[in-house]
């Protein structure tokens, strides 16, 4: 991390200390199907700025945390890519559902908390919910951004049709009826992705330095 990055995370850290703490600059909102590369996308948007100016939330990860500790599992486990995450995932989809119904921005809120950088990049967003709530909650800030690969592709990246998995609303919920501001081709022969991400880089950059 630069001084520079330390510098401005610590001014955020004791502004929050001392008050509600400062909203972001700008909230970047990815969606996408599995295997499509948001995580690879989001990451790298991240070295772009440093981890002082954008951090990356994602959804899934307090989800798996409240999941793991209600029910007595192994948290790095659900975390890493393995079949023990497999396991459990489709129990774990109808459980998260079954929150979100009972309140639509539990798990926003626990993934934003304590998020001090001025760039937020959200890497799994998945259902309407999801979007409504950054929209309402920040509503000048926030964009959102599809990542799209076809079914070929997704499968020469290690995906498989899940049923309970690849059919539910965690995969289905933002396929139609979402306008989105960015859409990204993540496929070979699709414009190059530094290409493509330009016109966000530059608003990302913009917002950093505000």
């Amino acid at each position: 991390m630069l001084l520079t990055d330390e510098l401005q995370v610590t001014t955020l850290m004791e502004d929050r200390v001392s008050g509600p703490g400062p909203e972001p600059r700008l909230v970047l909102v990815f969606s996408g199907k599995r295997k499509s590369g948001k995580d690879f996308i989001t990451d790298r948007i991240q070295e772009r700025l440093g981890r002082g100016v954008c951090c990356v939330l994602r959804l899934s990860g307090p989800l798996k945390h409240q999941y793991a500790q209600e029910h007595g599992l192994d948290l790095d486990q659900l975390l890493g890519p393995g079949p023990y995450k497999e396991r459990y995932r489709g129990d774990m989809i109808c459980w998260g559902e079954s929150r979100r119904r009972q309140d639509p921005g539990f798990f926003c809120r626990l993934a934003t908390r304590g998020a001090l950088q001025p760039v937020w990049v959200v890497s799994d967003a998945r259902r309407l919910s999801d979007l409504t709530w950054f929209k309402s909650r920040f509503p000048q800030q926030t964009r959102t951004v599809r990542v799209q690969s076809s079914e070929e592709t997704r499968r020469q990246r290690g995906w498989s049709f899940t049923a309970g998995v690849d059919d539910a609303e965690s995969e289905c919920g933002l396929d139609s009826g979402v306008e989105f501001d960015w859409i990204i081709t993540n496929e070979v022969n699709a414009p190059s992705l530094e290409e493509q991400l330009q016109p966000i880089l530059k608003l990302v950059e913009e917002s950093a330095v505000l």
